[in-house]
């Protein structure tokens, strides 16, 4: 789960703002269990929120996913992530990890995360321990068995509908063509929307943290996640939440609890629609080991939070993530397309380009920063973190790193082409005005990275955690044909260009 309402999203904070302003001094109502109406509350406007005790989950599957937090934890496995929040860089409150299929990628607050991947058929992955093994294998067995209790909740509330008789008309004579067709499309449509490809384990003790916020609408108590929706997702995609309190108490002494409200000793999932003030919310207590779905449309349509209780937490929230452009072989692919420039018989720091077609050199330099700030950079930020599980990921961002060093060799090919009198004026120009905004851009991001590596509160991390500032280099480095600081190649580009020149 993430933090939403704390991000620079003016539109959202506006809306924030404005539900606050309408609210004055006033508490939204929300109900519990204790209340009469809830549960007809949450069959009116929160059925698609799918509550499964822990008593209906096998034992045997509670026990080895139970187990593997604990191991994780124990290995020191889950981190709080730096974050940069309107400009400033925040830790999460809630640690974190990604588990899922290999050379995925999820993307919150702008940080990129990279799986840990679990043991999928097939796949060769080496882990650090044989503890971690298990913990990874536990969460691959949990997400299947959510997959296929998603796909019995969707079925039984009907949410993909079949229209025979009217389909039937289409297909004349042949209605049994037409039901055929559209179980077909419904599988299809199911299997989108509820193979989770990984999951967001995050762990939480509230007796650790110095300070919560309160919830600001509905006055349910501290929260460990504010309200959002979860972002990044396939559209109209179920998200699977396993719970996990450790063991301890959930009791207050009387005179703490309120006749009203919810029990502040226990965790609960609270759900609002979004930026309606007339639907009272929910608030649904969550005990060791119970699992909700938000099924469909529910993560557009309303929005959830976590609300703390007393004891530590682990969750397990499993996504069918939008990966289109977010896995290892998108970016390879990208890095194929931009490297279709260069001709093949070529010195390992000399390349010689095919074209200097102004939309080719566009492409090739929007590649080259795509690789640069969205995966080498944000892979490094995170320090050496994932080798407490795996080295799996070191092999890939080798590579990577490899054909985004021949991307700075094209560069210095484009910038020594744009130096020759022989081009068109207008052709020239036309290169060095994209040229100049994507390198202007590259300087820009590079030295924002580096200033995030530098901060205190970076710097104040783990050493195994600390951001690493990576690609970097000197500017008298043989193996680089463009120095790291930019600032000389931009202001001689700005030369070029007759509105610049004296």
């Amino acid at each position: 789960m993430k933090r939403r309402e704390s991000t620079c999203d003016p539109e959202r904070e506006a809306k924030k703002q404005k539900l606050l302003k309408e609210l004055g001094n006033r508490w939204l109502p929300y109900l519990t269990p204790k209340d009469t109406e809830f549960h007809q509350l949450w069959q009116e406007n929160y059925s698609k929120l799918i509550l499964r005790e822990a008593s209906s989950i096998p034992e045997l599957l509670h026990k080895e996913v139970q187990q593997a937090f604990l191991i994780l934890r124990k290995h020191g496995c889950l981190f709080q992530d730096l974050v940069r929040i309107k400009g400033k860089n925040l830790l999460t409150p809630v640690s974190r990890l990604l588990i899922g299929n290999p050379g995925y990628t999820y993307k919150y607050l702008n940080s990129r995360l990279f799986t840990v991947p679990w043991p999928m058929e097939g796949s060769n992955i080496k882990y650090s321990k044989d503890e971690i093994f298990a913990a990874c294998r536990a969460f691959f067995k949990l997400n299947d068995y959510l997959r296929k209790d998603t796909i019995q909740a969707l079925d039984k509330l009907h949410l993909i509908k079949s229209k025979d008789s009217e389909d039937s008309a289409v297909f004349g004579m042949v209605p049994e063509l037409s039901k055929n067709i559209l179980n077909v499309g419904h599988d299809m449509e199911l299997k989108k929307r509820t193979t989770y490809n990984l999951t967001l384990l995050n762990y939480m003790d509230p007796q650790e943290m110095s300070y919560l916020k309160e919830e600001p609408y509905f006055g349910m108590g501290k929260m460990a996640v504010s309200w959002h929706h979860d972002e990044n997702l396939v559209e109209r995609s179920t998200v699977a939440v396993y719970s996990y309190n450790c063991e301890g108490p959930e009791v207050l002494d009387d005179d703490e609890l309120s006749p009203e409200g919810r029990n502040p000793a226990v965790w609960h999932v609270g759900l609002k629609i979004a930026w309606d003030i007339k639907t009272p919310g929910l608030a649904v207590p969550l005990h060791q080991g119970d699992c909700y779905l938000m099924l469909d449309n529910l993560n557009s349509t309303h929005q959830h939070c976590v609300l703390a209780g007393l004891q530590p937490r682990f969750s397990s929230t499993h996504r069918v993530a939008e990966c289109s452009a977010g896995t290892l072989d998108y970016i390879f692919k990208q890095c194929h397309l931009a490297l279709q420039n260069v001709k093949d018989d070529t010195e390992p720091r000399t390349v010689h380009l095919r074209s200097m077609e102004s939309s080719v050199i566009k492409q090739g330099e929007e590649i080259h920063n795509e690789v640069e700030f969205e995966w080498l950079r944000q892979f490094w930020f995170h320090g050496h973190r994932y080798k407490k599980c795996t080295d799996w990921w070191q092999l890939p961002m080798s590579e990577l790193e490899g054909l985004w060093k021949k991307m700075e060799c094209v560069t210095n090919a484009v910038l020594d082409e744009i130096r020759k009198e022989r081009w068109p004026m207008e052709q020239k120009n036309e290169i060095i005005t994209d040229l100049l905004a994507l390198l202007t851009t590259r300087q820009e991001l590079r030295m924002e990275w580096c200033m995030r590596c530098q901060s205190r509160i970076a710097q104040n991390l783990p050493e195994d955690q600390r951001p690493i500032c990576w690609p970097y280099w000197e500017d008298e480095d043989p193996e680089m044909p463009l120095p790291f600081d930019l600032s000389n190649i931009i202001s001689e580009l700005q030369g070029h260009l007759p509105e610049t020149k004296s």
